[in-house]
């Protein structure tokens, strides 16, 4: 198996579990720098469809919109006070970044 396909299997399987997490009732009216926690979510995982329904490709709109969610997870983790929540936007970050892997630079 080639090492892309190989990541598009790793990332089907980890977004399936992270579709079965509720989203944390801490994180419902959270704001971070006046962007709600919901939208940096609901932009991540509209991502993560792309990306699967393209068999591991971006449009550079998207791949933008990926790389600006992932920096805003930086800033936002760190000041999530709820295990729960934190835990939540980690596995939602580590999600972002596997599919952000392979794509050309934003920069």
């Amino acid at each position: 198996m080639s090492e892309s396909a190989e990541q598009v299997q790793t990332t089907e399987r980890l977004w399936q579990e992270f579709r079965q997490e509720p989203f944390p009732d801490s994180l419902r009216r959270a704001t971070f720098e006046g962007t709600d926690v919901w939208l940096i979510e609901l932009d991540i995982a509209g991502c993560v469809l792309r990306w699967l329904d393209n068999n591991g490709t971006l449009d550079s709109k998207n791949s933008i919109l990926l790389q600006s969610r992932i920096e805003d997870l930086d800033r936002v983790i760190p000041e999530i006070n709820d295990p729960v929540g934190g835990q939540y936007c980690q596995r939602l970050h580590q999600l972002a970044v596997l599919v952000s892997r392979n794509l050309p630079s934003t920069k």
